[in-house]
């Protein structure tokens, strides 16, 4: 599983432990389970293309 931050805020997306507000369950993959237009829900600036891969 791999983590995914925001580059802008301290927003991160753990694929292991997901984000329940966000409807993503534990165990996600990245690739499919996230919308190509998803934004980060805290700042709402960065889209999913913008977010970094931490492993």
């Amino acid at each position: 599983m791999a983590k995914y931050d925001c580059p802008l805020c301290d927003y991160s997306l753990d694929t292991s432990v997901g984000d329940p507000a966000e409807g993503f369950k534990p165990g996600l993959d990245w690739d499919t389970d996230v919308p190509e237009d998803w934004f980060c829900p805290d700042c709402g600036v960065r889209d999913k293309a913008d977010f970094v891969i931490v492993l």
